[in-house]
């Protein structure tokens, strides 16, 4: 390989012994690199600011672009977001739940400033607080016992109907197929991460 080739390192000891025109040779070597290396540059400067409205690249290659620029927008942002509620935010309480499932009422046993327990049952002053809470078995297993029945009247066996909570023939209710439907097709939760929750809500394997 000549050493006029752009991709040859010199030492400054090998390039004090070159002539004048192997000098030059290297130089106008290097420039010529240089200028395909600038060319090839905006190529790609070029190829990544066209879409599908100004080329025939599909459309599709545009959401991609757009999902990054959005994203580096977006962490721009965090990046300067301080923690915490944000200058100028109102914040939002939560008023009820719009239902109430059960009440548990809580009374105090025992005075808290002399230690007696005589307590009247009336209260002087009642404070509220709605909380969704997770429940012992949130998933409840139900065994249903469908009854065939002869009518009085002709003879004849009628069945009752299956509860429309259930799917025949498959062990899981319908909301419950259709919460973990939700879980591996929107929340991406693989079958095995499932398997787990389902163990830790209702012990069902």
């Amino acid at each position: 390989m000549s050493q006029t080739e752009p991709g040859v390192q010199l030492n400054p000891d090998e390039l004090n012994q070159l002539s004048k025109s192997g000098l030059v040779q290297i130089i106008l070597a290097q420039q010529k690199l240089i200028e395909q290396l600038q060319k090839e540059i905006e190529k790609l400067k070029l190829s990544r600011n066209l879409d599908s409205q100004t080329s025939s690249k599909p459309p599709s290659t545009d959401l991609l672009k757009k999902s990054e620029k959005a994203k580096t927008t977006e962490d721009d942002k965090d990046k300067k977001r301080k923690p915490g509620g944000q200058p100028g935010h109102k914040g939002k309480t939560r008023k009820g739940f719009g239902r109430i499932d059960r009440i548990q009422i809580l009374q105090p046993s025992i005075c808290s400033h002399c230690g007696q327990t005589e307590l009247l049952i009336e209260p002087v002053k009642v404070d509220s607080q709605q909380v969704a809470q997770l429940v012992d078995k949130p998933i409840e297993v139900v065994e249903y016992h469908r009854h065939h029945c002869r009518c009085g009247h002709c003879g004849e066996v009628t069945k009752a109907n299956w509860s429309p909570k259930t799917v025949p023939g498959q062990d899981l209710g319908v909301k419950l197929q259709a919460f973990l439907g939700w879980l591996g097709n929107y929340g991406h939760l693989p079958y095995e991460k499932q398997q787990e929750m389902l163990w830790e809500l209702g012990q069902l394997r």
